[in-house]
């Protein structure tokens, strides 16, 4: 096996605990994923369990991604992009206007974006 699969299946088993626990809770139990994962600062809204179903989509890809990582790197990618989106369009103005945002959901976002770059096999995406 090599160091790009092991890394991916890290990636992916990342993606199954986060994405899994926030999905399962923002669809079942939307009122502890306002205060949970976005941290009370948003108004609670039927909005949270769009995020939830997008968030087990992810968590099943995930799944999949354990058993086929260079098949499935196409996720990575989708949160590579809505990850870095959030992160320009919604949390940076919200910093900048000492506006409330999720700060644990940014941090990890950040971290997600500044990795996601290197362990995505760029090759297989637009080979």
């Amino acid at each position: 096996m090599t160091v790009e699969i092991i890394l991916l299946r890290l990636v992916y088993a990342a993606n199954i605990l986060v994405a899994g626990w926030i999905s399962v809770t923002a669809l079942f139990n939307p009122a502890r994923a306002l205060q949970t994962v976005f941290e009370n600062n948003f108004a609670y809204s039927e909005s949270i369990r769009l995020v939830g179903a997008l968030w087990f989509a992810i968590f099943i890809l995930s799944i999949l991604g354990l058993f086929f990582p260079k098949q499935m790197s196409l996720v990575l990618l989708f949160q590579l992009i809505y990850k870095g989106s959030w992160l320009v369009f919604a949390a940076w103005p919200a910093m900048q206007n000492a506006q409330p945002y999720p700060r644990g959901m940014a941090t990890f976002f950040v971290i997600w974006v500044v990795i996601l770059p290197f362990v995505i096999p760029w090759r297989e995406v637009f080979g």
